[in-house]
């Protein structure tokens, strides 16, 4: 399992990046890299991932009243 250096990210985080406690304590250890600049195994989205999230999540339904062209 991995340790995290709590002292130095809480350096960082609220020292470096200027949050606020609760806004450092509101993040996942995700975001917290992501704001640090660190990028490792983060991989931009494939287009066939692109596709699924049209497929579930699309921007209008045909056949409703109010989808207009």
């Amino acid at each position: 399992m991995n340790r995290f250096h709590w002292s130095s990210l809480m350096h960082a985080g609220m020292r470096g990046l200027g949050l606020k406690p609760d806004e450092f304590w509101g993040l996942t250890p995700a975001e917290l890299q992501l704001l640090l600049g660190r990028r490792d195994g983060v991989t931009p989205m494939r287009r066939d991932g692109l596709d699924a999230l049209m497929a579930t999540y699309p921007d209008s339904v045909k056949g409703r009243d109010d989808d207009r062209d």
